[in-house]
């Protein structure tokens, strides 16, 4: 049967960017935020912690900052102390010679563990950030507690086909321009700097993932919490989930896109703190 056409739509990042910063104000004027720079394998690299509690590393999605954080990083906050890096040419972390990759990005964000001496964080990665978050998790699993990937598939047999066209005649002129914006507006390199970022980052979409057995080999119980209507099936979520170890989840929100933590990010903040909390509900069957 032929794949249903789906009809691509886009998120008003403008209005999350003059939301982020009034919403964390609100939230977080009883905690302190800390705004500063670490070295990460020789990167400057941006983050941000907000909140107190139990150690949480948010991984965003790719194109992001933090920004893009306005409707989950007040919950998260609420219950975790939220550590927000800002990965190799993303945000106010420059680029840097050399490509962009899974790997690279991955290598770095565990010299991010070391340096804030985290041992073993709730981690949530978004989209390319989920990926980043799998490598992290099957190189160094004494680094990774409970996880949660959203939106991202482990391999290319889950991304649905109208997916990898979408991507495959994708550029930097015709990415949505709310993004180039944002870019331009924080970017330590400049808004015409985007092209050489999109360019470094596009070939990661078409990257040969993780087999199901290879990620069988992840030790961290793991939600694994999609769209309906996501760049990921619900059949591969559903394969991946049996795959990784015992006491992992899976989560489909219905009537949201691969954009499904600003289409309804109170379902999505409810859905992924219910999982980090420890206790439990015990099944009844």
């Amino acid at each position: 049967m032929p794949e249903r056409p789906r009809e691509t739509r886009l998120i008003d990042v403008g209005q999350f960017v003059l939301e982020t910063r009034r919403a964390i104000m609100v939230e977080q004027l009883n905690d302190p935020v800390v705004r500063d720079r670490v070295d990460t394998n020789g990167l400057d690299t941006y983050y941000e912690i907000h909140g107190a509690g139990e150690p949480l590393v948010y991984l965003h999605g790719g194109f992001n900052s933090i920004e893009m954080l306005a409707q989950s990083l007040p919950a998260l906050a609420e219950r975790h102390r939220v550590y927000v890096p800002e990965r190799q040419g993303h945000g106010r972390t420059p680029d840097r010679d050399g490509p962009i990759t899974y790997e690279t990005m991955a290598s770095d964000t565990i010299a991010f563990l070391d340096a804030m001496e985290l041992s073993a964080p709730s981690m949530v990665g978004f989209s390319d950030g989920a990926m980043v978050a799998m490598h992290v998790a099957l190189a160094r699993p004494d680094l990774v507690g409970r996880l949660v990937l959203m939106g991202s598939a482990a391999n290319q047999d889950g991304i649905p086909h109208a997916h990898i066209e979408m991507m495959k005649h994708m550029t930097a002129d015709t990415f949505p321009p709310k993004f180039r914006e944002m870019y331009g507006a924080i970017s330590p390199d400049g808004p015409d700097h985007f092209p050489v970022l999109f360019d470094k980052a596009k070939p990661n979409f078409f990257t040969a993932g993780f087999t199901l057995d290879r990620l069988g080999d992840v030790r961290s119980p793991t939600l694994v919490l999609i769209a309906d209507d996501d760049a990921v099936t619900v059949e591969h979520a559903a394969a991946m989930v049996r795959a990784l170890p015992e006491g992992s989840q899976l989560a489909v929100v219905p009537g949201t896109s691969h954009g499904l933590p600003f289409e309804k990010p109170e379902l999505v903040n409810r859905l992924v703190l219910d999982f980090l909390d420890p206790h439990q509900v015990e099944k009844m069957m």
